[in-house]
């Protein structure tokens, strides 16, 4: 067989036919390895996915991989061509991948070994061994500083990043385990433990860590801030339980397999995620469409009816869509419409929604309302991402996206802008709904943080006094940069 790796293709955008897991084969490779074959065990830390084969009929057929493997058989298989941009050859997967030392140990391989320990752990559950409350099957797994943090989950100062480390790089998997605990869906929605458990490790190493913004940290921490917003007065008091499990794996999967570029980069060099979403909302789509996929791969809600499966499927695609940027005036607009007209009334199930979608759009972009010392992470963290973009279009000749050059733009730069016309107007209306403590904190990091960017970049106040003589330029150019920004940040 001949391999050659080309852009990601992602499967879970397309049907997995049943007769596929009958199959009688399989065969493991490695992103590191050239040939097919059983990996080196030193290599299983790697490991990518997974071909099933039958040798009846030298065939094969791919159930789930991260990256795009082309197999030409035997039998004469010619892949097909996606895109004919020259820098179509790129690998999502190592995109921002950074050289390891030759004696250091991979993190993920250290993670691979403790979710190992886990499984065996989980296992013994189908074996029928004796257990206690099957709701604390992974308490072996918190430390005891972990477990401390998790009983200030909803505080606004939550450290995300600490918490990541207490958990060995698992932070999504066990905060959004212990919040559907905590809220008593598990128990209420029968879900089962063993499907639980995988679903949510499927989707954490779904997420690309190698990228510095888009991976598995970004999604915990705005399922942590989601939980805030859940527990504010107006949405307490409304909303249902499966409102709140919507609300939660919603944000745990809103940027589910994300390749750290933005929509305009894939859509100039022809990637097939473009064509197949036709330009609109291409991310926010295969997001939502990977989450799908791994839900119906889990079988999660098997047990439900199918009718109740379908409608969870839909809301949460409604949900996830909502984090779209491009769409952010039409969300504004019809929020504070709702609002000076105050004929919101979360008794009906389409405006609890929509402010599930608010709510959601909130905690995706909270990162400026965050305490300085948070909120300076993530902002050097996604300015870093824009810029590692913008080096590859260079590289490759291609047209710079807005605020991914290095060389035009500073992270102070960056962030007021998208603060200004971006997280201000949306934080300002939240606000307005939700007059409470926490929105009043929101919006008090907001300002303090933009003013210590500002002191960091001397050159804004001259630019605002250019815009002062340019009130057209000011409003308008910053505006849709800020957009375009946003729409690599939501």
């Amino acid at each position: 067989m001949e391999l050659c790796y080309q852009l990601p293709v992602l499967p879970l955008d397309r049907p997995v036919p049943k007769h596929v897991l009958s199959r009688r084969g399989a065969i493991s490779f490695s992103s590191s390895s050239s040939l097919f074959g059983a990996p080196d065990p030193r290599q299983l830390s790697q490991r990518r996915g997974a071909i099933s084969y039958d040798s009846s009929d030298q065939t094969a057929l791919y159930i789930r991989m991260l990256g795009d493997v082309r197999v030409r058989s035997q039998v004469g298989f010619e892949p097909e061509r996606r895109g004919s941009h020259p820098y179509l050859g790129v690998d999502f997967r190592t995109l921002h991948s950074r050289a390891e030392s030759a004696g250091s140990i991979p993190a993920r391989r250290i993670r691979r070994l403790f979710s190992f320990q886990r499984h065996l752990l989980s296992s013994r559950l189908l074996r029928g061994a004796p257990h206690l409350n099957p709701l604390h099957i992974l308490d072996e797994d918190y430390c005891g500083q972990a477990k401390c943090m998790l009983e200030k989950v909803g505080s606004w100062n939550f450290d995300i990043f600490l918490f990541d480390r207490l958990t060995n790089g698992n932070s999504l998997v066990f905060l959004t385990f212990n919040l559907l605990n905590q809220y008593g869906l598990i128990e209420l929605f029968q879900l089962d433990m063993v499907k639980l458990r995988r679903f949510l490790v499927l989707v954490q190493e779904d997420y690309h860590n190698q990228n510095p913004y888009h991976n598995a940290v970004h999604a915990a921490d705005v399922t942590q801030a989601m939980h805030c917003y859940l527990r504010e007065p107006k949405l307490a008091q409304s909303l249902t339980s499966f409102d709140i499990l919507l609300g939660l794996l919603a944000a745990a999967t809103h940027d589910l397999d994300h390749p750290g570029v933005n929509q305009p980069f894939l859509i100039k060099t022809n990637h097939y995620l473009a064509a197949l979403y036709r330009n609109t909302s291409v991310l926010e789509n295969h997001h939502w469409r990977s989450a799908v996929g791994l839900l119906r791969e889990t079988e999660l809600f098997s047990h439900l009816p199918v009718e109740d499966s379908l409608s969870i499927e839909r809301q949460l695609g409604s949900l996830i869509l909502a984090t779209d940027i491009s769409r952010q005036n039409e969300y504004l607009s019809r929020f504070r419409t709702h609002l000076d007209e105050n004929d919101l009334c979360l008794g009906h199930a389409s405006h609890r929604h929509f402010v599930l979608q608010m709510a959601l759009k909130c905690a995706d972009i909270c990162n400026p309302c965050r305490p300085w010392e948070l909120s300076k992470q993530w902002s050097e963290k996604v300015t870093e991402e824009f810029f590692h973009q913008g080096d590859i279009e260079k590289k490759h000749k291609l047209e710079i996206s807005p605020l991914c050059d290095s060389e035009a733009n500073t992270i102070a730069s960056v962030q007021i802008g998208f603060m200004t016309y971006v997280v201000e107007p949306l934080f300002a209306e939240w606000a307005r709904f939700s007059d409470t403590r926490l929105s009043q904190t929101m919006l008090g990091h907001l300002g303090l943080n933009k003013a210590s960017w500002s002191a960091l970049e001397p050159e804004a106040s001259g630019s605002s006094e250019e815009g002062e003589s340019e009130p057209g330029r000011a409003t308008e150019e910053p505006s849709s940069r800020a957009l375009s920004q946003g729409s690599q940040e939501s």
